[in-house]
């Protein structure tokens, strides 16, 4: 079961700040082999914004599945989000799925106030207490072998790449992709630029435009908006996160996207709720090639205009990738243009 509940709007008469811990302990010793737990997602964006709808896709499959009931709220300010922490603790869930970037100090406290209560958060830090588990977005070993891919297709040896902010998970990205793109074509250079906001299309659309007057034709559309300023300009992208080739409108103009799964960390984190040994851990893992976390969408049909060598290049690394004898190199550091 799924529910959305407007929590923002919702108004308790009271709320202790920390619930008693034998309280909750005895609440989470109750949990251990449920069949069905309560699970509730806290979003800032809205659930069509790709990052959180990647949570939000895992959990509503877990929800059908009838493996938890579930609750969220989407669009929650950081300036909101720790109340509405602390009103679905209190209100009973077992499992609070959300994101504590800019605001991780304060949502550990709330972890610390419920310890009967298990926290998945996507959080750049580690993890915190018994119960504060956090993730982040490591889809970089696909983001290498969309670049091997797009090395070899530029003809003009630049590719575009427009992200939204400088941040770790953006930029392991974009340095994974520009050394997978290095990899194939050693001549190519890069024109690197961030809009400053998660979800703006136009200003994303204009940057592309910009970045394709100096001489870009391949494009990396790590935000929307990208993907129509190649299709207007008649050139190439590559997607991020969700498949931009079916959900973005990018037919022919999107040879293949760096995919986030989620399924496998969610489905590994009610597990553990429900079996009484959830832990606070990184499942930094968990978001990676080798356990489902990630993958490369396909290629559509673009298939026969991808050249066989390359092809069978990207097969040979993908398969070195998960069996471990390959190592994206995970570089958080904000990257520069070349050119």
């Amino acid at each position: 079961m799924m529910v959305k509940l407007n929590l923002t709007k919702r108004k308790f008469l009271s709320l202790a700040i920390a619930a008693p811990v034998a309280a909750m302990v005895a609440m989470n010793s109750s949990v251990a082999n449920a069949a069905t737990i309560k699970v509730a997602g806290i979003y800032t964006q809205p659930i069509q914004q790709k990052w959180d709808a990647r949570l939000h896709l895992a959990l509503d499959a877990a929800a059908k599945a009838g493996d938890i009931e579930y609750v969220f709220s989407e669009k929650v300010a950081n300036t909101d989000y720790v109340r509405v922490l602390r009103e679905y603790a209190e209100s009973g869930v077992n499992l609070i799925v959300g994101e504590a970037f800019g605001i991780s100090k304060e949502a550990r406290q709330v972890a610390e106030d419920y310890p009967g209560v298990s926290f998945l958060m996507g959080d750049p830090f580690k993890p915190h207490g018994s119960n504060f588990s956090v993730f982040d977005n490591y889809i970089h070993e696909p983001c290498y072998l969309m670049g091997m891919i797009a090395g070899s297709m530029t003809k003009t040896d630049k590719i575009g790449m427009v992200g939204g902010y400088p941040i770790g998970e953006v930029n392991r990205l974009f340095h994974a992709f520009m050394a997978g793109a290095r990899a194939t074509n050693s001549k190519v250079e890069f024109k690197v630029n961030f809009i400053g906001s998660w979800y703006d299309p136009p200003k994303a659309k204009e940057a592309a435009f910009a970045q394709i007057e100096t001489g870009v034709d391949i494009l990396y559309a790590e935000r929307a908006g990208v993907v129509d300023a190649a299709r207007e300009k008649g050139i190439l992208a590559f997607g991020n996160v969700n498949d931009m080739n079916k959900e973005e409108n990018g037919t022919d103009v999107v040879v293949t996207s760096a995919l986030w799964h989620m399924e496998s960390a969610i489905n590994n984190a009610i597990a553990d709720v429900k079996a009484g040994t959830f832990k606070a851990e990184d499942y930094k893992e968990w978001t990676m090639m080798a356990k489902g976390g990630a993958s490369l969408a396909p290629y559509y049909e673009f298939d026969s205009k991808i050249s066989s060598d390359i092809k069978a290049k990207v097969a040979k690394t993908q398969a070195d990738i998960m069996s471990g004898s390959f190592t994206v190199v995970i570089n958080d550091e904000q990257p520069k243009s070349t050119y």
